[in-house]
């Protein structure tokens, strides 16, 4: 399905870009990994080269617009074009918002929300030139509808990753680039065996999310078959934010 295809993930180095990266280049992508953590991304990117996978690291802070058009254009020097760009870098602070300085807070705009525009706008600069386009999904998240305390730098971008994604799908439509997002809820990126059968069973689902959850929803997302979907946001929470919850 995805055989060829150049992928480029960010934030790939753990977690659900990990994993992200991981089934593309099992799908027979060309994957290019970009993280802040050089040292953990290499050895990720390593053992995936190991396993016979076409993947490279590209360093990458996506917070400096340099980095960004870096990554793109190094990304098209290696693999020769980019087919799909998965925006997943960013960080979450719980602060007060009594706390939070004006430096955190930009900080984490500039992570979470200013980087999805900026690799979205380079990586279409390439895109446009395929026959086919391309495909952005970016991650959102849960906190975009709901909120528990002291989120409110976070909460801000993710709403703003759903805003720009509508956006971005009516922009680039005409260069036959479709603009995605997805909203995960609770995935367990740590030991998923330590959880409680009460932290399973609060889901509809049963179950608390997994990282290939989020690969799965990114593969459905950016298939071409699937041309009709853009301009999306597809929650994956197990039904979390469809559930009525009062205190007895």
């Amino acid at each position: 399905m995805f055989e060829n295809k150049t992928v480029i993930v960010t934030g790939a180095a753990q977690g659900i870009g990990k994993e992200v990266a991981t089934q593309y280049a099992r799908e027979g992508a060309c994957v290019v990994m970009a993280d802040l953590d050089e040292a953990l991304g290499r050895s990720v990117c390593s053992e995936l080269e190991q396993d016979g996978h076409k993947v490279i690291f590209i360093p990458a802070d996506v917070r400096k617009e340099q980095d960004i058009i870096h990554l793109m254009t190094n990304a098209v020097l290696h693999f020769k074009k980019i087919d799909i760009l998965i925006n997943n870098a960013g960080v979450f602070h719980p602060v007060s918002p009594y706390d939070l300085s004006v430096e955190m807070f930009d900080d984490i705009v500039n992570t979470n929300l200013r980087s999805v525009f900026l690799c979205s706008r380079e990586a279409a600069k390439f895109m446009r030139l395929n026959q086919k386009g391309g495909s952005i999904v970016s991650m959102a998240s849960t906190r975009a509808f709901m909120s528990e305390p002291h989120s409110e730098s976070y909460a801000a971008t993710k709403g703003g990753i759903v805003a720009l994604t509508h956006a971005l799908a009516s922009s680039l439509g005409p260069d036959s680039i479709r603009v995605n997002c997805i909203s995960p809820g609770w995935i367990e990126t740590g030991d998923y065996e330590n959880l409680s059968e009460q932290d399973h069973l609060q889901h509809f689902s049963g179950r608390v999310g997994k990282p290939e959850d989020i690969a799965r929803a990114c593969f459905y997302l950016t298939d071409e078959r699937n041309d009709f979907v853009t301009g999306i946001n597809l929650t994956v929470d197990g039904g979390m934010t469809k559930k009525m919850i009062y205190e007895e």
